[in-house]
This record gives structure tokens, C-alpha cells and sequence, in this order.
């Protein structure tokens, strides 16, 4: 066993001391910032500035456009999360190993949204967004690691859950932002990237503690793309808890990316947008309880894996429900559970990936493949569901498909071992 195994680092050691309210509050005001900017276009504005850009004369057409440019950013997600989260565990500098990437990612992410409101052209609107996705990644990847590098055992769950908890707040208030207050889309961008950085700055203000430059790992291009593969023979529980998260990630995106969609053209509502912010507000309410009381409850209990399970199994009766039953009242019953269930994934799923790493030294590269497991599938949820209605002509295979990766996903997780 090598000294630095006996004595690690600062930067490398478990955190054992609680991080503090305010903390917690910096942390949840980027991450509002963070998901209002990310799912806003995603739920909204990107495509509706598709679907102006193409008058498709048919509606599949402008479902199928949005989920290759959500394919596309998704190849940019596999690689882009694992890059900048190997290279902030490697970075010594004053200001730390984590907030440097998170500026980088932040200012990315808004000058990319800023020009994706511009665009007139498909490919340019794609180009963009992959831009925006890249620099997202940067940010989060540097962001979520903050939490194995500072946040002790026993209260990752709760402060899991402000990670999570703004999601459903960030989707609510973007939308109003662009539908009420904002009704120009470039202008819409164009606040929302603002909001990004301003919102950023108080975490950003925080401390993190800097790698000596003698502490820090040698970077060779061969190691990097070796250390990518983490074999799941030696680390089962790293890649149970991987797997579980991708197949759970892709069916919620499943159940909510094309949700515009599913009311205009699946439900034939005149008042699709207006129906679309009630569904998100009823997601939201939920998504907020059960992120913050399952977390807690979680941490409390000093268990993970019941909490997954069921919070996947309740995404699958969601997605059931639309599937079999696709009326508006319905699917606001159905945003309750789905929002139910996916808080609490995302809150004590992301304690339990955690527990789970193999080195403490590659934190951010470690949770970063983990964060390919939730952001790949906003990605390629679309171009499932998009390639799904094409076939069918219908939605009620998207939403059996959400159902059925919901159930795996709950399956996978109870594999894990070393996690109660």
C-alpha cells in the first residue's frame, strides 16, 4: 500500500466534516440555474425552433429533427463528461480542482445558449446545442463531485436532494420565464444564460480545497482513455449501480421529453404549452418532496437500495398509466407519480453512486461516467421515443418502453452488495 493510501491528501481524504447551510444553499441555487437552463430548451424552446425552422407538413418530421440533434449531443456527452472530470481530479491550482472547470463550464454552456437562439438553420441550431450540452457537462461533471470531495457519508442523501429538488423547480420557472414574461426566444436564451452565471457565483465563491501540484497524477493521453474503463468484474457495484441509472435515466426521458409532443399531437390539446407548465408544476411539487424526504430519510436509515427500487418502480406505473390510459387528467395523475418517484431516484441514487467509486483520486472522472448515465439518456430519450412514433404512429409505445427500462432499472439495483 502505497503513503499516499496512508495518508491522503487533503483534497483525496473522506470528508467527515458537515457542510453547512449555506453551502447546501449556494449548491442548490447553481444547480436551479443549471436545470432551468438545460431543460427549459429541452422541454420548450428547442422544439418549438425546430418545428418553426422546418413547417414539416408533417408533425413526425419535427419529432424526428429533435431527437437526431439530441442524438448527436448525446456522443458529445459520452465524451465529454469523462474528459473534464478526469481533468479537474488532475488540476492543481489555488482556486482549487473543481471551480475552475465549473467557470469553464459556465460560461460555455450560456455563450452556446446565447447563439443557439440566433440560429435559423438546422444545423446550426444542432451545432449549438451539442455546444451548449459540452459545456454542461463540464460544469456538472466538476459540480457533482464537489459532493464525494466535501460532503460527508450520512448527509450526501440530503444534500443529493438539493441537487435534485431544483430540476423540478428550474423546469417550472423557465417555462413561465419563456411563456409569460419572455415571449421572445432569443431574448429567452438569452436570459436564461445570464441567470446560468449570475446564479453561479456564490458557490463559486466557496471554498475547495487545491491539489498540491506534487500530489497530482501524472496526465498522459494513455492513461486518461485507460482510466475510462472501469471494469465491472472488479467494481460490480460501480457498474450495477451505472447500469440501473442509465436504464431509469432513459425511462424518465422517455416519459417526459416528448411530452409537448404527446399533448399537441397524442391528446389533440389546443392548449398544449399552458397544459405542458400544469403537468410541470405537478412533477415539480412532487419531484421537490420526495428528493428532500427521501434523502433525508435515506441518510437517516443508512439505506440506498430499497429507496431506488421503488422509486423505480413508481416511474414504471407512471409511464403505464399514459401509456394505457392517454387522457390530460391522467397525465396529471401520472406527473404526480412520475415526479414521486424520480426525486427520490435522483437524491439517494446519487448518495448511493457515492459509495460506490473505486478511488478517491478519480472522483470527478469516476462520477463523471456515472453522469453519462443520466445525461446521455435527456439525449437519446428523444430520438428513442422520435424513432418509436415514427414506427407506431403512436405514443403508447414510448411510454411502454419508459415502463419497461424503469422496471430493469429497479432490477439492476438491487444487485449492488456493499450498499444496504
Amino acid at each position: 500500500m502505497t503513503s499516499l493510501q496512508h495518508n491522503p491528501p487533503a483534497a483525496l481524504a473522506e470528508p467527515v466534516r458537515r457542510v453547512s447551510a449555506g453551502w447546501i444553499g449556494s449548491f442548490a441555487t447553481v444547480w436551479f440555474a443549471i436545470w432551468m437552463a438545460q431543460l427549459t430548451p429541452i422541454q420548450l424552446l428547442l422544439p418549438a425552433q425546430i418545428d418553426d425552422v422546418l413547417h414539416p407538413e408533417h408533425w413526425v418530421d419535427s419529432v424526428m429533427a429533435f431527437g437526431l440533434i439530441s442524438g448527436v449531443a448525446a456522443v458529445a456527452t459520452i465524451i465529454a463528461y469523462p474528459l473534464t472530470g478526469a481533468a479537474s481530479d488532475r488540476t492543481a491550482s489555488r482556486f482549487g480542482r473543481r471551480r475552475p472547470w465549473i467557470l469553464i463550464g459556465a460560461l460555455v454552456f450560456a455563450g452556446s445558449l446565447v447563439v443557439l437562439g440566433l440560429q435559423t438553420e438546422i444545423w446550426a441550431i444542432g451545432a449549438a446545442w451539442v455546444a451548449a450540452s459540452v459545456g454542461f457537462c463540464i460544469m456538472t461533471a466538476a459540480l457533482t463531485a464537489t459532493i464525494s470531495d466535501q460532503v460527508p457519508v450520512g448527509q450526501r442523501g440530503f444534500v443529493s436532494g438539493w441537487m435534485s429538488a431544483p430540476q423540478a423547480v428550474g423546469i417550472i420557472v423557465g417555462l413561465l420565464l419563456v411563456t409569460e414574461l419572455v415571449t421572445d426566444r432569443a431574448l429567452g436564451y438569452l436570459v436564461l444564460a445570464i441567470a446560468l452565471v449570475v446564479l453561479a457565483v456564490p458557490f463559486l465563491l466557496r471554498f475547495d480545497q487545491p491539489l498540491a501540484a506534487a500530489e497530482r497524477t501524472r496526465v498522459t493521453a494513455k492513461g486518461v482513455i485507460a482510466s475510462l474503463w472501469i471494469s465491472p468484474r472488479a467494481h460490480p457495484d460501480f457498474g450495477w449501480t451505472l447500469l440501473s441509472r442509465v436504464l431509469v435515466s432513459v425511462g424518465n426521458a422517455l416519459g417526459t421529453s416528448l411530452l409537448l409532443y404527446f399533448l399537441m399531437f397524442g391528446l389533440g390539446d389546443e392548449n398544449a404549452e399552458d397544459d405542458l407548465i400544469i403537468l410541470t408544476l405537478v412533477y415539480m411539487v412532487f419531484v421537490i418532496a420526495a428528493s428532500l424526504v427521501g434523502g433525508r430519510l435515506s441518510d437517516r436509515l443508512g439505506r440506498r437500495k430499497a429507496f431506488v427500487f421503488a422509486a423505480s418502480a413508481l416511474q414504471a406505473v407512471a409511464a403505464l398509466l399514459l401509456a394505457l390510459v392517454p387522457d390530460l387528467t391522467v397525465a396529471i395523475v401520472a406527473a404526480g407519480i412520475l415526479g414521486l418517484g424520480y426525486g427520490c431516484f435522483l437524491s439517494v441514487d446519487q448518495a448511493l453512486a457515492t459509495q460506490v467509486l473505486p478511488d478517491a483520486a478519480s472522483r470527478g472522472k469516476d462520477l463523471g461516467i456515472m453522469n453519462i448515465a443520466t445525461a446521455v439518456p435527456q439525449a437519446i430519450g428523444p430520438l428513442i421515443g422520435a424513432a418509436a412514433v415514427v414506427v407506431s404512429g403512436s405514443f403508447m409505445p414510448v411510454f411502454m418502453l419508459s415502463a419497461v427500462f424503469a422496471f430493469l432499472g429497479a432490477i439492476a439495483v438491487s444487485r449492488v452488495r456493499s450498499v444496504r
